[in-house]
């Protein structure tokens, strides 16, 4: 039995870049690629922040960040990460983990924690409303 102290450390997940609730009754869930996301950028505090735009890699299976430049499958934004998930924050690296995807909502663009481009916007036309 380990009877020695532990720290925990816990983050909010911020999704201001929901433009209403519609759509998150429903989410779908993802696995993700940990190694295709940069930890700077995408998980700089150990959380890969929910509102990530992400793209499904055609070898795996897998989720990435979506990247138009990709020639993975991650090129086609599928959907949005939506909500916060631990990758390093507990010091224990990960390679997948399960997370859930919203595929029809409402985003505030410029909440957004990485931009999206046109071609991304394009992909989710009809389920993905941009306000």
């Amino acid at each position: 039995m380990d009877l020695s102290l532990k720290v925990e450390s816990f983050t909010q997940d911020r999704r201001d870049w929901l433009g209403s609730a519609h759509g998150t009754d429903a989410p779908v869930s993802v696995t993700l690629d940990v190694s295709k996301f940069t930890a700077n950028t995408h998980y700089p505090s150990g959380y890969i922040k929910s509102g990530i735009p992400l793209g499904k890699v055609t070898a795996s299976g897998k989720y990435g960040p979506y990247d138009n430049a990709a020639s993975d499958g991650r090129e086609v934004c599928v959907g949005f990460l939506f909500t916060a998930q631990d990758v390093d924050a507990r010091r224990v690296a990960s390679t997948s983990v399960v997370g859930s995807m919203l595929i029809h909502c409402f985003i505030r663009e410029a909440k957004l924690p990485v931009t999206i481009d046109a071609n991304g916007k394009a992909d989710v036309a009809g389920r993905i409303i941009f306000v």
